[in-house]
């Protein structure tokens, strides 16, 4: 295997640029996925890998290879697409085995490879079978063995996943991964499913307008984004969003307040505006306070909508300012609504005057204008003693 290098990719069409100055290395043995919303250049950044884009600055390497003029044929790729285009009048073994043939390799290598490659994929049996008498993981898997076959340097997989139902989907996932371990292969994976992205992958580039916005492990990018794109596109249902500005002792927002020391909040000052982030499952109610670190003054609500999903319920909460029943807009980006998530055995009705807290060590704290973050967790900003400073406080 070998690892990819990625160094100042820009691909435009015409005026409009897809892909706007990426570099990132995946590195040997690595399982790296491309995550965004649809039209965010993920899709175009994996073809300038494999050669099928050519960009318009940059360059792509393999291992220490500058591959950037190569046909995809002499880059040591191989290539799963979410249409499988399997060939309909050949039978499992040919076509796993086409691009051996094609490439002259004798009877008993290809026999070795194809047999060794169905095994990993768990096709035993199957060889002599149709695609039209498979089902859709099996069918699935054989475009992943048609990939193994090739021995290649770096595994390039476009969405291999969509056409899948969910429990099937789930499934591969797991084959994924386990191919992955036995294969110790390099992957570069795209997806626009985030639960994907998460559970398979070493690390995730997330990415947006054809920008990289961060890549990290699935976790730090979860609980430690860089901006408020991350923060909300990462992490189902998404994080709450709540508009406010900086006084000298908290974050005032329309509907209360959170105490913080605002001097130690790095690159802004008081009467700064900054949005403050919080995920459904750090919004608890008041009455479990005892189970949160360090929480917030209770804040008033009232129950909106409840969605029970089996191990856990949301609920739409209104905060106290729009008490009224009429608000029914996405918790994401309403000012005056949360998200909040709780255990199913928890007593709680729609339309139910409660107090809400916020767990102080999973608030996050991003610049307005810039949608940068600027602090994960507001514990240690706690307000200075009477008479302090800000630097006697911090010492």
């Amino acid at each position: 295997m070998a690892r990819v290098r990625l160094e100042n990719i820009t691909k435009r069409y015409g005026e409009e640029t897809a892909v706007d100055d990426i570099s990132l290395e995946v590195e040997d043995g690595e399982f790296v996925t491309f995550v965004g919303p649809s039209g965010c250049g993920k899709s175009t950044t994996m073809e300038t890998v494999a050669g099928l884009t050519q960009p318009t600055e940059g360059r792509v390497y393999i291992g220490d290879d500058d591959v950037t003029g190569l046909a995809p044929k002499d880059r040591g790729v191989a290539m799963v697409f979410q249409n499988i285009a399997l060939f309909p009048h050949m039978d499992v073994y040919e076509n796993i085995s086409f691009g051996l043939r094609l490439r002259k390799y004798d009877d008993e290598e290809v026999r070795r490879r194809v047999e060794q490659a169905a095994d990993i994929v768990q096709l035993e049996g199957m060889l002599d079978r149709m695609p039209a008498e498979m089902s859709g993981g099996q069918q699935q898997r054989v475009g992943i063995a048609r990939a193994i076959v090739r021995n290649p340097d770096v595994f390039l997989m476009d969405e291999p996943l969509a056409n899948l139902d969910a429990k099937l989907r789930v499934h591969m996932r797991t084959e994924l991964q386990r191919l992955h371990r036995e294969l110790d292969a390099t992957v570069v994976y795209v997806t626009h499913d985030q639960a994907e992205a998460m559970t398979m992958s070493n690390r995730i580039a997330v990415l947006n307008n054809g920008k990289l916005q961060q890549i990290a492990p699935p976790l730090v990018c979860y609980n430690e984004p860089t901006n408020l794109f991350v923060a909300g596109f990462i992490g189902s249902p998404s994080m709450n969003f709540v508009e406010g500005t900086l006084i000298e002792d908290g974050l005032e927002t329309n509907n209360f307040t959170v105490d913080l020391d605002s001097t130690r909040v790095p690159g802004v000052t008081v009467g700064d505006d900054v949005t403050m982030g919080v995920r459904p499952e750090d919004v608890h109610l008041s009455r479990f306070e005892e189970t949160v670190g360090s929480s917030t003054a209770p804040i008033r609500a009232q129950t909106d909508v409840l969605e029970p999903m089996g191990d856990e319920v949301f609920i739409y909460i209104l905060l106290s300012e729009s008490v009224d029943g009429s608000m029914k807009q996405d918790p994401a980006t309403s000012p005056n609504q949360l998200l909040m998530s709780v255990t199913p055995d928890t007593a709680i009705e729609a339309n139910e005057e409660i107090e809400i807290i916020l767990d102080r060590s999973k608030i996050h704290l991003f610049e307005t204008a810039t949608g940068d973050a600027l602090v994960h967790g507001i514990t240690d900003l706690s307000e200075r003693e009477p008479g302090t400073t800000p630097t006697e406080a911090d010492s």
